[in-house]
């Protein structure tokens, strides 16, 4: 029989100790307080609950971290200089916080290593950057920070698979990020109606930097004040990634009955999302939301409303061509540019003698191939030398004038918007042929789960998949795409999802 007395003193003991221990704590902050800023203090706090939460349940962190993503510029812009560092790579850091924890539990032997089918096309791409780094004699500072940019998102597929969340977990993120999908594209519609005063508060406008080392080089508004609307993501492309890669994974659940008739909410999800893509006049985003649709409603689905709503489309193009009087070829951004010009812009002949003499895009894909790749077809320049993030943050100018080649687009920006290339030139033909075997292995092992799997989720999640690598392998050609925290993350995340639940069925 329980003695209640017992218990209870139990209790009591137990409530003294956590009272002392809380007291301890307060005294202990006070002080910090008095030594360090309160905004400090706070940041120590915050970083040691999520510490204590990522070894406890490593993927609620990377579901707070996918949940953190799409708000983390509008955050930073208010966050204060003292713990700006801390801020801006805590997200980052988060990663390799969890990298930590999973090694840990393998080392261990508290979990086996799960092994993968891509396992060997990363390891030997990881090879080919450590291989070009040496033959090229990069400096370690700019080989390492080139090699984060280019591998801190990819780890989180492995990361996934041997964390193995729940079906159960990957569904709850996903409906919370649907949710969010909602949200921002509501504010994005908003923010076509107020313009300019709601700019101001959400555009990141203040460069940020550390030494010589640029930390956010801050959103310049290029563009007419109110005409793009990117909501709290910092600029109207990195919306339009983050919309239509949601989008497409709302495409997969959209075309499978199963799901489509247990969440009838799933169009207006599509009501809200696309006019605020189309908004975004994100042209790279609205061609890559079109090609992953087409992939799964046409290619996969064969639906005949697709088609017939593909022949409309076309049929419409054609119609506002004829009526409008716009002369295509001719066609170049400027101030005041309508939609509709926005969209036959793309294939202006114009435009794109303007990109090559104006040392942008179109420069760089002429150039790369012929200048870059054939000076080191190999193995490439190595890590944080070419085209990407991390030789524009570094201001490293070595290859560019080794070869005669301007400092990236505008010939002083660094990178050459162009992701595809800027592996090429940085890895090499061998890196690009691992990169690639990696990626398109996913591709199609996506296509082959959508056919195969009988799980609903599994194959609305896979369908989504697929067209999220097709339109963000498109999307690669125009920007820097696979280094962009609020797009990269979400597309390694979900191909880690998909494994887990394509080759760990059990997981329920």
């Amino acid at each position: 029989m329980v003695n209640l007395r017992t218990v209870y003193k139990r209790a009591e003991e137990h409530t003294a100790l956590f009272a002392v221990a809380l007291f301890a704590l307060l005294v202990c902050l006070i002080i910090l307080q008095s030594v360090f800023s309160p905004t400090l203090v706070l940041a120590g706090v915050i970083i040691a609950l999520v510490l204590a939460l990522t070894f406890l349940r490593p993927e609620l962190a990377l579901g707070l971290m996918a949940v953190y993503l799409p708000f983390e510029s509008v955050l930073l812009k208010f966050t204060p200089d003292d713990v700006y560092v801390f801020a801006r790579y805590g997200s980052e850091a988060l990663i390799y916080v969890v990298a930590a924890v999973v090694l840990w539990r393998i080392l261990s032997g508290r979990q086996s290593y799960r092994a993968t089918r891509f396992d060997l096309p990363f390891l030997l791409f990881v090879g080919v950057l450590v291989a070009s780094a040496l033959v090229n004699l990069v400096p370690p500072a700019s080989a390492l920070l080139g090699a984060r940019q280019i591998l801190r998102f990819m780890i989180v597929l492995f990361l996934v698979v041997q964390i193995a969340p729940s079906k159960a977990f990957i569904q709850k993120l996903t409906w919370v990020l649907f949710g969010i999908v909602v949200f921002q594209s509501g504010l994005g519609l908003v923010q076509s109606v107020i313009g300019e005063p709601l700019d101001a508060l959400l555009l990141p406008s203040q460069e940020r930097t550390l030494g010589s080392i640029v930390l956010n080089q801050g959103v310049e508004q290029f563009w007419d004040p109110g005409s793009r609307v990117f909501a709290t993501l910092g600029r109207y492309d990195r919306l339009g990634n983050f919309l239509y890669a949601f989008l497409l994974l709302a495409a997969g659940f959209l075309f499978t009955k199963k799901m489509l008739a247990a969440h009838a909410w799933l169009p207006w999800l599509f009501a809200l999302g696309v006019p605020a893509l189309v908004l975004t006049y994100s042209r790279s985003s609205w061609f890559a939301f079109l090609l992953g649709f087409l992939l799964i409603g046409l290619l996969i689905k064969k639906d005949r409303r697709v088609l017939a709503g593909l022949g409309a489309f076309v049929v419409f193009l054609i119609f506002v061509l004829g009526t409008s009087g716009l002369n295509v070829s001719l066609l170049a951004e400027g101030h005041g540019q309508t939609l509709t010009e926005r969209f036959y812009e793309s294939f202006s002949a114009a435009r794109w003698r303007g990109e090559y003499y104006g040392l942008g895009r179109v420069f760089w894909f002429v150039h790369t191939p012929l200048s870059v790749v054939a000076a080191s077809p190999i193995l490439g320049f190595g890590p944080g030398t070419f085209g990407a993030g991390a030789a524009a943050a570094l201001r490293n100018t070595r290859v560019y004038e080794e070869l005669g080649l301007p400092f990236g687009v505008f010939g002083t920006e660094g990178f050459i918007d162009n992701n595809w290339f800027s592996l090429w030139g940085e890895t090499g033909t061998l890196g690009m042929a691992f990169y690639l075997w990696l990626y398109g292995g996913l591709f199609f092992f996506a296509l082959k789960v959508a056919r195969e799997t009988k799980d609903s989720f599994t194959q609305a999640l896979a369908l989504g998949v697929a067209a999220i690598l097709l339109g963000v392998a498109f999307n690669g050609f125009t920007s820097t795409i696979l280094e962009i925290r609020t797009s990269a993350f979400y597309l390694w995340l979900y191909a880690g999802f998909l494994v887990v639940l394509a080759e760990r069925p059990d997981r329920t």
